[in-house]
């Protein structure tokens, strides 16, 4: 078990083999680090992946992912997460299907993925699989990621209930993960308790986390023997690193089949709020949005006036008629109006960039500062 000092948010990991002696094929990773050299907005990620394959493929499989996907998130300038996020698990995805093809001994490997990226305080995640993210706030608490497995599947189209999963032959049956010959569909819903019920969508994308939330990532081999209830009650009895520590134990105690890996993240109870760059930008893109909407208005205004005033002081004219006259008669007295001068007082806006466009394919990112923490953990 590790703590990492991230300066805004503790976080605890932890990752056990199992009692069963299988080769451990997870890998973590943590990250802290702020947005850029201009920008101290903090941010940190978190990603689990739990790797399938023969000959430690699998091993290799949770590597290239964790590794990857927190290099390209780390690259980034944090001004579209979720863009961020899927195109790192693109990536992530064809490295290691061109692993496997170029690598005999690497065929047919594949892994999970489970991420967290809080920037400021606002919540960002993305999954493939089973392993999975749940918040705990106030005395409840909420599996945030929906499993994709063949079981998940068969219960949303009421084929099966929820008490047969973990007896079922097909329970770990991966129907989206990382290494496939498809590109890559990472899940952006985020299941929230709603008055309606549960809001499942990737409108709840960039949530705010309340003061004493924790935020807990986890394989299978943890929620495959603890309940979700058992996961509650030890958070919300122990400190979090003895929660994790009791979580470990108890998974191990009831056989330990499998790779047990837990990140947990507790946001402090005298959190600051902590706005990203991308809401202070959205208020100052409004308010120059609403400044030159005011600035139209006055000069249409203006343009309105003066139209109409010189109007109405033209001369009429009266074409000539075919009866030898050869130029047009003026009827009435030509005004030239004498109009005050209109004086407007603008107000220079200063130019604010508010957002700064992907870089093109080939160009070099800027690189942001960032302290990255262990990315893999080999078993003893």
């Amino acid at each position: 078990m590790i703590s990492v000092d991230t300066a805004h948010y503790p976080v605890i990991a932890a990752s056990d083999p199992g009692v069963s002696g299988k080769n451990n094929e997870d890998t973590y990773a943590v990250s802290a680090y702020h947005v850029s050299s201009s920008d101290p907005t903090p941010a940190m990620l978190a990603i689990v992946a739990d790797g399938v394959g023969g000959h430690q493929a699998g091993e290799v499989a949770s590597s290239i992912a964790v590794e990857m996907i927190t290099q390209l998130v780390a690259d980034s300038d944090a001004e579209h997460p979720l863009a961020t996020l899927e195109g790192a698990f693109h990536r992530a995805n064809q490295a290691i299907y061109s692993q496997a093809t170029i690598n005999p001994a690497n065929a047919g490997m594949s892994t999970t993925a489970a991420c967290v990226w809080i920037i400021g305080d606002q919540l960002y995640l993305a999954s493939m699989g089973d392993s999975r993210i749940y918040l705990k706030r106030g005395d409840r608490i909420h599996q945030l990621t929906i499993d994709h497995t063949w079981v998940q599947e068969a219960i949303e189209s009421g084929v099966l209930k929820r008490n047969q999963v973990r007896s079922h032959p097909n329970a770990h049956l991966i129907r989206r993960y990382l290494g496939s010959k498809q590109p890559a569909i990472p899940d952006f819903r985020i299941n929230l308790p709603s008055k309606s019920g549960i809001s499942h969508g990737a409108e709840n994308q960039g949530m705010i986390l309340d003061a004493g939330d924790y935020i807990l990532l986890c394989s299978d081999g943890l929620t495959d023997l603890v309940s979700d209830d058992e996961i509650n009650s030890n958070l919300g009895r122990y400190p979090l690193d003895e929660a994790i520590d009791s979580l470990v134990k108890l998974a191990n105690s009831r056989g330990g089949h499998d790779n047990i890996t837990i990140i947990g993240i507790k946001v402090p109870d005298d959190k600051v709020n902590i706005p990203p760059p991308r809401r202070r930008n959205r208020l100052i893109m409004l308010l120059i949005i609403f400044s030159m909407l005011v600035l139209a208005i006055l000069a249409a205004w203006i343009f309105q006036t003066y139209f109409n005033e010189s109007n109405s002081e033209r001369p009429i004219i009266i074409p000539a008629e075919t009866s030898g006259i050869s130029e047009p008669t003026l009827v009435g007295t030509v005004v030239t109006p004498i109009l005050p001068s209109p004086t407007v007082e603008i107000t220079e806006v200063e130019s604010i960039s508010t957002m700064t466009p992907p870089a093109p394919t080939g160009a070099s990112p800027v690189p942001a500062t960032y302290t990255p923490w262990p990315t893999s953990t080999p078993g003893p």
